[in-house]
C-alpha cells in the first residue's frame, strides 16, 4: 500500500524529531554550560565534593519533575484529543451551519475572556491545586455536553470550554512555577528546563492525540469518540493531582497551615502596577497578538488547506495526520529550544514574531497545497519555541504571589481579540484570507513594539 503525501510528511518530521532528540542527549551542552565545564577542571577537592553534591541535588530535582509532567501530559492529551474534530463534529455530525459554528466558537472565547478576570484570584486564594481539579471537572463536563446535538447544551459546553481553557493556560503553569521556587536552588535554570520539557511533552502528546483521534473515529465511526476519550484522561489526571501534588497559594490567600486572611489592602494596586510595567505590558500585548493568531489559525487552517486541496485532489484530507504533522514540527522546535542559551529569550521572541508574521502573509494566498502545508508547519515550529520562551520571560518578570491572577488577566484581551476577529471575518471559504493578513500585520507591529521596549531595557526584558 502506497502512503499518501501527508503520511510521508509526518514520517519525515518524526525522523527529524528523533535525530534532534539523539543529538540533544549525546552531551551537547546548553548555552552557558561550556564555561562551567572548564571551571570544574580547575577546582580543588573541596569544590569537587560540593559539585558532586549539586549533581545529586539536580538528579533529585529532575525526579521531582515527573509528578507535574505526568499530569500535564494527561490534561494536554485531553485537550488535544478533541481538537482536530471539534469543527467537523459540529458541521458533519450535528449538521450545524457555518454561522452557528462560528457563534459557538465565539461563545467559548467570550467565556474565556470573562473567566480570565476572576479565575486567577480564586486560584491564588483557594489553592492552585484546587483550581487544577476544577479544570478537570469543567473540561470533562464540556466534552460530555459537546457530544449532545442540542443547541442549549452545546452553548453550555462552549461556556465551560472557555472557562476550562483559561484554567488550563494559567493555573497549571502557576502551580509549576510555585513548586520550582519552593524547591529552592537555581530557579532560573530549572524554570527554563521545565518550560522546555513542557513544550516537548505537549508536542509529543499532541502528535499521539492527532493519530489517536483519527484512529478512534475510524474504529467507532463517530467524531464523538475523541471527546469520550478526553473524559477518561481527565479522570486519570484528577486522581494524579489528588495523590501527587502539594497545594500552593498566592500571597493574598490563606496558607495551608494558617487559614486566616492575609489579603493586603493594596492587592488591586499591586496587580495594576505589574500590568502597567512596560515590560509586562509589552509581553501581554505580544501574547494577545501571537496566541490570538494561533487560535485563529486553529479555526481557519482546515478551510485554508481545503480551499487549495479541492482544486488538486478528490481524496479527503487526513485531519488527524496533518494535525500530528503540525505537532511534530512543534516538537522539533521545542527540542531545538533546549539547546539554546537561556539569556537570549527576548531576541528569540523577536525572531518568532517575525517568522510568524511572514507565515501568515504567505498563507493568505497559498500557491499550492504542499506549500500551504509547509508554511503551516513553519508557524507551528514558531509556536513550539514561543511557549517555553514566553514562559521563561513571564516567570522572570511576574511575582509568584500574584502569578495566577496576572496570567488570568493577560488572557482577557487575548479572548476579546479572537472574538472580534471571528465576528469581523464573515462567512465563506475565503474568509481566512483577510484574517491571516490582519494577523500578519499585527505580528509585524509586535516585532516593532518588542524592539522598542527591549532597546530601552525596560524591566530587564532581555534578562
Amino acid at each position: 500500500m502506497i502512503m499518501d503525501i501527508y503520511t510521508i510528511n509526518l514520517t519525515g518530521l518524526l525522523v527529524l524529531c528523533g535525530a534532534l532528540f539523539i543529538a540533544q542527549h549525546r552531551g551537547v551542552p546548553r548555552g552557558g554550560e561550556v564555561e562551567d565545564k572548564k571551571g570544574k577542571d580547575q577546582k580543588n577537592d573541596a569544590d569537587l565534593i560540593k559539585s558532586k553534591s549539586k549533581v545529586k541535588n539536580k538528579k533529585k530535582k529532575k525526579a521531582d519533575k515527573w509528578p507535574f509532567l505526568t499530569v500535564y501530559a494527561l490534561v494536554m492529551g485531553a485537550d488535544w484529543l478533541q481538537g482536530p474534530f471539534l469543527y467537523s463534529l459540529y458541521t458533519d455530525e450535528h449538521a450545524l451551519p457555518h454561522a452557528l459554528v462560528s457563534a459557538l466558537f465565539t461563545t467559548g472565547f467570550l467565556s474565556g475572556a470573562v473567566s480570565g478576570t476572576f479565575i486567577g484570584t480564586l486560584a491564588d486564594r483557594h489553592g492552585r491545586r484546587a483550581a487544577c481539579h476544577s479544570f478537570c471537572l469543567a473540561c470533562a463536563l464540556s466534552c460530555v455536553l459537546t457530544m449532545v446535538p442540542s443547541l442549549p447544551l452545546l452553548v453550555a459546553g462552549r461556556v465551560l470550554g472557555g472557562l476550562s481553557t483559561s484554567l488550563l493556560f494559567s493555573v497549571f503553569e502557576s502551580w509549576m512555577v510555585a513548586d520550582v521556587r519552593a524547591r529552592g536552588e537555581e530557579v532560573e535554570e530549572e524554570l527554563a528546563s521545565m518550560f522546555g520539557a513542557m513544550s516537548t511533552v505537549n508536542s509529543l502528546v499532541a502528535i499521539a492525540s492527532g493519530v489517536g483521534s483519527e484512529w478512534l473515529v475510524a474504529v467507532t465511526g463517530t467524531r464523538r469518540a475523541p471527546f469520550a476519550g478526553s473524559v477518561v484522561l481527565l479522570g486519570i489526571a484528577f486522581g494524579g493531582i489528588w495523590m501527587l501534588w502539594a497545594e500552593y497559594y498566592g500571597e493574598a490567600s490563606p496558607s495551608p497551615d494558617n487559614k486566616t486572611s492575609q489579603t493586603p489592602p493594596t492587592s488591586a494596586q499591586s496587580i495594576l502596577t505589574i500590568l502597567t510595567d512596560p515590560a509586562v505590558l509589552s509581553l501581554g500585548l505580544i501574547s494577545t497578538v501571537f496566541e490570538g493568531s494561533m487560535y485563529l489559525f486553529v479555526f481557519f487552517w482546515a478551510p485554508a488547506l481545503g480551499s487549495v486541496h479541492t482544486s488538486s485532489s478528490s481524496s479527503p484530507l487526513s485531519f488527524g495526520v496533518i494535525f500530528a504533522s503540525f505537532m511534530a514540527s512543534c516538537l522539533a522546535a521545542s527540542l531545538a529550544f533546549n539547546t539554546l542559551p537561556t539569556s537570549k529569550h527576548a531576541t528569540l521572541l523577536l525572531l518568532i514574531l517575525f517568522t510568524s508574521a511572514v507565515c501568515f502573509l504567505l498563507s493568505a494566498a497559498p500557491r499550492s497545497e504542499q506549500a500551504a502545508f509547509w508554511v503551516f508547519c513553519l508557524f507551528e515550529a514558531a509556536v513550539g519555541v514561543y511557549w517555553p520562551c514566553m514562559g521563561c520571560l513571564k516567570g522572570r518578570l511576574i511575582d509568584d504571589g500574584m502569578r495566577a491572577r496576572v496570567y488570568g488577566m493577560l488572557r482577557v484581551p487575548l479572548n476579546v481579540f479572537v472574538v472580534v476577529a471571528l465576528l469581523a471575518a464573515g462567512e465563506g471559504p475565503e474568509a481566512y484570507r483577510g484574517v491571516f493578513l490582519v494577523c500578519s500585520g499585527l505580528l509585524f507591529a509586535s516585532c516593532g513594539a518588542l524592539w522598542v521596549v527591549n532597546g530601552r531595557g525596560a524591566a530587564n526584558v532581555a534578562g
